[in-house]
């Protein structure tokens, strides 16, 4: 790699010029900022003191030494305390000619044996998948992509929460106003219906609660006064209990639910290679709890409620079992966190999961560790911002979420729309002209949300997110079809394998070739940083190099052989690196636009 050859110059030129060795840690290499001549940044400032000169002076001899003694320097200049160093083509051009018919390039294959677990989506088995699902799973799956090409071996795992309070009021919501109702009967997703019930829930519920009396009761103590609240936790206990007729309700409108999250799974382009389901787990988080209780590393209070204190860790009481003996969230993710670090003794144990969460999360590694689970600090905790409309925050409860196949039907209807007012579905059959929407809306969808860091919340605009200029998925796959058109038309004049004959690269041709270079460094970030983002965002500097590259040189009307061929066999290093990198994002390249 360009870094190492740099690195090594470097060093080598120190020693000769300062008889020391520089640090390697204080070595920055960096890409030159474009309003500077050259390819790579040196930052000298570190070594002033070994090397007792000025920044600018140290600049200036190492670039001179760098110059003389590595073939591939072929100029230098100096900013301040920055060396900028050009690299000769002569490289470039080698880059290319080991690389471009690879079609793994920046690919590694796997190289490591202990797996990493990515646990993405997690829906709660009482409404349908929305927005904020939607990016968790376009992460979670994307994340595990990424870390695959990176060479881990991945296993991409979901945690089904099928049971609990949450639960039992949808089913409590069919008991008493369902009359019967089912997906067969209504042609409904199954989702869907038992996201109506959880609403229908909340809403009489709030009619329940505005009709008692208030004075001198804070409103959780109201709350658990309600009626119909008493009527879901008695349904809790029953389910636990085994009660047969709760539990066969359960299952029903688990079944329903299963069967509309599958369809959009699939829709979505997002798979598992296990679902774990937390009616089968909670009770492995009991077992620890108990272990925890009798270590005295857990305690129980005069309710018999158990608990973990966390205060000298800086945190507080955290509940782990209820007075009542059923558990909490907490108490299910202890147990699935044993049973997959026993089933699959991973490397990382990492959990896509919203910044509401970062608290649980902290807790669930401390009371692991306090358990003596050395294992628990494999956990990581893949923290993402919210997904927030102009209108404000969505609310399940309500019934104000954005329902995500309403979402993807929206996205696929405006693709549609503007593809066809752009003429960029003309002479397409009915069939390829519904797929090139499909693959355009979903990959609007999937590119808007990804090219966002993780880390950040976000405003979602669909309508925005459908343009075929600017920092979009459609401009990108754009860019991969104008490629395919050009590839379709340049046939007839065949492409052979160039050579450094070809001499000097002109600017646009050198742009591109060093914004390829770069796929291998910037996917080994984004596994390094899980993040998708980066990826898209390189997408996004591949797409616009390239198309300034098709509109300032000329390409089928060259007449120099040498030439031609190298430009066409460009055009095909860089559809292929588009199509890998949009590939880790689940985007699909379309073949014609």
């Amino acid at each position: 790699m360009l870094e190492n050859i740099l690195s090594l110059g470097f060093i080598q030129a120190f020693i000769e010029l300062y008889g020391a060795e520089p640090a390697k840690n204080q070595l920055i290499i960096q890409k030159t900022r474009s309003e500077f001549e050259g390819d790579r940044t040196i930052v000298m400032f570190p070594f002033v003191k070994v090397a007792k000169r000025s920044p600018e002076q140290i600049a200036a001899e190492i670039g001179a030494k760098m110059k003389q003694s590595i073939d591939i320097v072929e100029n230098f200049n100096v900013i301040k305390g920055f060396l900028n160093l050009s690299v000769s083509d002569h490289y470039w051009l080698n880059f290319f000619n080991q690389n471009h018919q690879n079609p793994q390039f920046g690919l590694k294959e796997q190289t490591t044996e202990l797996p990493v677990v990515v646990e993405y989506s997690s829906p709660n088995t009482n409404k349908p998948l929305h927005l904020g699902h939607v990016r968790n799973n376009l992460l979670g799956y994307s994340v595990s992509e990424i870390l695959k090409a990176n060479g881990h071996k991945v296993v991409k795992v979901n945690l089904v929460n099928d049971r609990g309070i949450h639960i039992c009021k949808s089913m409590l919501a069919w008991q008493k106003w369902g009359n019967g109702r089912s997906p067969e009967n209504e042609d409904i997703k199954g989702d869907k219906l038992v996201g109506e019930m959880y609403v229908r829930f909340d809403k009489e519920l709030k009619l329940q609660l505005a009709e008692m009396p208030v004075a001198g009761i804070d409103e959780d103590a109201l709350l658990k006064k309600a009626p119909l609240m008493i009527e879901a936790q008695e349904m809790l206990q029953k389910w636990e209990a085994g009660d047969p007729e709760t539990r066969l309700l359960w299952k029903t409108m688990n079944t329903w639910v299963y069967a509309g999250f599958d369809e959009t799974y699939k829709r979505l382009g997002v798979d598992f290679d296990k679902i774990y389901y937390e009616s089968q787990t909670y009770l492995l988080g009991k077992d620890l709890v108990k272990e925890g209780v009798e270590s005295g590393v857990l305690f129980k209070k005069e309710d018999e409620s158990v608990w973990c204190d966390l205060t000298a860790d800086g945190l507080d009481e955290k509940l782990l079992l209820r007075a009542d003996g059923t558990s909490v969230y907490m108490t299910q993710d202890l147990g699935t966190a044993e049973l997959r670090a026993n089933e699959y003794h991973p490397s990382k144990l990492i959990y896509v999961v919203g910044n509401e969460q970062n608290y649980h999360f902290d807790v669930l590694k401390l009371v692991l560790l306090k358990l003596q689970r050395e294992w628990a600090d494999a956990i990581e905790h893949l923290s993402y911002g919210m997904v927030e409309l102009p209108q404000g925050k969505m609310k399940s409860r309500e019934g104000t979420v954005v329902d995500a196949d309403e979402l993807m039907d929206e996205m696929v209807l405006t693709a549609k729309t503007m593809t066809e007012e752009l003429g960029k579905s003309d002479n397409l059959s009915e069939t390829e002209a519904a797929r090139l929407y499909n693959q355009i809306g979903m990959g609007a969808l999937k590119y808007f949300i990804l090219k966002v860091d993780p880390k950040k919340t976000m405003m979602f605009n669909p309508q925005e997110s459908v343009d075929f200029n600017g920092n979009t998925g459609p401009f990108i796959q754009y860019t991969h079809a104008r490629i395919n058109s050009l590839l379709r038309r340049s046939v007839e004049y065949g492409t052979v394998t160039t050579d450094n004959s070809l001499g000097k690269l002109l600017p646009k041709e050198k742009s591109l070739v060093l914004q390829l270079h770069n796929f291998p460094e910037i996917l080994a970030e984004a596994g390094a940083n899980r993040s998708p983002a980066l990826i898209a965002n390189y997408l996004y500097d591949l797409a616009k190099d390239f198309n300034q590259f098709y509109q300032e040189i000329p390409i089928l009307k060259e007449e120099d052989a040498t030439k031609l061929n190298f430009r066409l066999l460009l055009c095909t290093f860089t559809q292929q690196v588009l199509k890998s990198a949009s590939a880790l994002l689940g985007m699909e390249m379309p073949e014609k636009m």
